[in-house]
């Protein structure tokens, strides 16, 4: 009489219901062991008083819908989740609340998964008192959907995945990224909206990524950035917005990747690349109100500048194509100051600055050559993309 869902669990035939009536339930932690739906009617909620997972699935064919889950209580010694999933194939986890738990979702070794319509709240404070919201370990074939996690260590977390299709989520204001994954190849990132995360989005060791029509925006500290590239390579980075972060696309060791049709937006650093950056195109972009649009490590340069907009290009069009007749050198001098020396950042409004500007520009010889746009555009091109991103 104690433990219900337990004993239904352990009753139920392949295939079965178990409807969960509006209550709460404090039992141990529940085990699924056989392709059944636990489906909760409003107001059905698994608390774990602070001391334990709630739900682990370690079967093929399983649905977890509707349930309110909270308060595992975080764990030093166990990546204690809401709702775990083993081994498994084919479940489906849909329209769940997670309210203070360590980790929220976590699916390690599954195939073929659905994760959609889920709300995760963690506690907010720091690294150490949360888990990742939405956790994926040896993942394949996976649909992350409309999910919206928030207060979580990372919202989204993805290691060794392949395959998966995360479209239409909002991850905002956890401790440390709103998404950060590794070697994980082949996946797309579609429409989500990655705010006020502390350190912003990070993707690393990856190859064959595409991230369109996201929203990166208000990651500002000494290590935050809209969006971090790092040994990332053969990727299309289109038509997103990163607005208001500290830096907003960093590009290390990143190769042979697509920037095209993007909005970058009143972030300090709107692009940063390192020397080993190399063979990136970056084309048809906007810079408009950042502090400083380019900055380039290193005299060569590997990537390719293409018919951006820069608000801050002085040039002219005879020829009235659109496009600019003399080239724009985006990298300023000032910029190059400040990466070695922080505090002139200071003088970033002096008058000063503008003559610095102008003297570079009639006779350049600190800035990069090599990073150049040949035919800048004189209208935005991205901005009509973003109205329903913005």
């Amino acid at each position: 009489a104690g433990a219900p869902i337990a004993h239904a669990l352990a009753r139920a035939a392949a295939g079965d219901t178990i409807v969960l009536a509006a209550g709460t339930y404090r039992e141990p932690t529940l085990v699924v062991t056989r392709p059944v739906t636990l489906l909760g009617r409003p107001g059905a909620t698994l608390d774990g008083a602070g001391r334990s997972a709630l739900i682990v699935v370690r079967a093929d064919d399983v649905t977890v819908q509707g349930l309110a889950l909270r308060n595992t209580g975080a764990s030093d010694i166990e990546d204690r989740a809401a709702l775990r999933i083993e081994n498994a194939a084919r479940c489906r986890i849909l329209d769940n609340r997670i309210d203070q738990a360590f980790f929220g979702i976590y699916l390690a070794r599954v195939t073929g998964c659905e994760v959609r319509g889920n709300v995760v709240r963690g506690p907010g404070r720091t690294q150490l008192e949360a888990g990742n919201g939405i956790h994926l370990w040896h993942a394949r074939d996976v649909v992350i959907a409309g999910n919206r996690v928030e207060g979580q260590r990372d919202g989204l977390y993805f290691e060794f995945t392949r395959h998966a299709d995360v479209h239409d989520n909002a991850s905002h204001a956890n401790s440390r990224y709103g998404l950060h994954f590794m070697f994980s190849d082949s996946c797309a990132y579609v429409r989500n909206r990655f705010e006020r995360n502390a350190a912003g989005v990070a993707v690393m060791y990856s190859h064959v990524v595409t991230m369109t029509d996201n929203r990166f925006a208000d990651a500002w500290g000494s290590a935050a950035y809209g969006l971090l590239l790092k040994s990332i390579s053969d990727s299309r980075i289109e038509r997103n917005v990163v607005r208001g972060n500290s830096v907003g696309l960093h590009l290390e060791d990143a190769n042979r990747n697509h920037l095209a049709g993007n909005r970058l937006e009143r972030n300090g650093w709107a692009l940063r690349l390192m020397s080993n950056a190399d063979d990136n195109t970056v084309e048809h972009n906007d810079f408009v109100a950042n502090a400083f649009d380019v900055l380039a490590s290193g005299e060569r340069s590997g990537t390719a500048f293409r018919e951006n907009y820069w608000d801050a290009y002085r040039g002219y069009d005879l020829n009235r194509n659109g496009l600019g007749d003399v080239p724009h050198h985006p990298v300023r001098l000032f910029a190059l100051v400040v990466e070695q020396n922080p505090p002139a950042l200071a003088l970033l409004r002096s008058v000063l600055l503008d003559l610095l500007d102008l003297a570079e520009r009639v006779l350049p010889v600190l800035t990069p050559a090599a990073v150049a746009d040949a035919h800048p555009a004189l209208r935005p091109q991205a901005t009509a993309l973003h109205a329903a991103i913005r």
